[in-house]
């Protein structure tokens, strides 16, 4: 349609359907989309950090939950999951989906989660923590996992359970043991490499991982890696590495830890 030259009813000039190009700018080579807990204060932050590379860009929509994190409100999130990843560019495609809850995802299942991903999303990729931590061992080369959360104990049971009926050991679990996912968010980074470093104690371990996406360890985990020589990935960092890899962008990232060297096993 040609441009059109009118004078308003108000007097002014009013031009109409100005040409314009067009080019693929934002996500040009990789969109993720990204269910977070409405409780989350770290996930995105970290997000931003890991998936720092030109042409790949997260859109972010948050599902209302409990911060208190239990079973049951773990389990309340289900009917919530595709209305909330639904209003993430509505009307346009991703290249990856995922939902930002480990403990959740342990409770629902990842094929449930997958599921309930597709219902908004058909064409996206799904993954989930947990689903992501599993595909992280598997590039690593690990099945003997030393596994770090902050959960109180009926949650971390139904973790502990998950990721042995996948086929991978866990000879050791630590705990903070809280609840609150406010107070997890706080937890800091000494605190978090001590534990680290005393479940890695007399045990014999291919890899740890640091479980719950509102824990901050992202910036850490290469100086862990570079002073203890073992892998560790935790939630946030097996997510981001994991929506990349699905994406297709497939960059060795160095500084972020040895999993970010690695492709998807198989």
């Amino acid at each position: 349609m040609a441009t059109a030259d009118t004078t308003s009813d108000d007097g002014f000039t009013l031009i109409e359907h100005i040409p314009f190009t067009t080019a693929k700018v934002i996500g040009s080579r990789a969109r993720i989309g990204l269910v977070v807990l409405a409780s989350d204060y770290t996930i995105e932050h970290e997000f931003r950090t890991l998936l720092s590379i030109p042409g790949v860009d997260m859109y972010a929509a948050r599902i209302r939950n409990s911060p208190q994190i239990t079973p049951q409100t773990l389990a309340a999130m289900e009917p919530l999951l595709t209305e909330t990843a639904d209003r993430i560019l509505p009307g346009d495609d991703l290249d990856v989906l995922a939902f930002g809850c480990t403990s959740a995802s342990t409770v629902l299942g990842g094929d449930r989660i997958a599921t309930l991903l597709a219902e908004a999303k058909p064409m996206a990729r799904p993954s989930d923590p947990i689903s992501a931590a599993f595909a992280a061992f598997d590039a690593l080369g690990a099945r003997r996992i030393g596994v770090l959360t902050p959960y109180r104990r009926d949650v971390n049971e139904i973790v502990w359970r998950y990721i042995t009926s996948h086929g991978y050991e866990v000879p050791v679990f630590g705990s903070f043991n809280e609840e609150m996912d406010p107070v997890v968010a706080t937890i800091d980074e000494d605190s978090l490499v001590q534990a680290i470093d005393r479940i890695r104690e007399g045990h014999d371990l291919d890899a740890v991982f640091v479980s719950c996406t509102s824990v901050r360890l992202a910036d850490a985990v290469a100086g862990i890696e570079r002073r203890t020589g073992l892998p560790v990935t935790s939630s946030n960092h097996a997510l981001a590495w994991h929506c990349l890899r699905l994406a297709g962008v497939d960059d060795r990232i160095d500084g972020r830890g040895r999993l970010f060297t690695c492709g998807l096993a198989g």
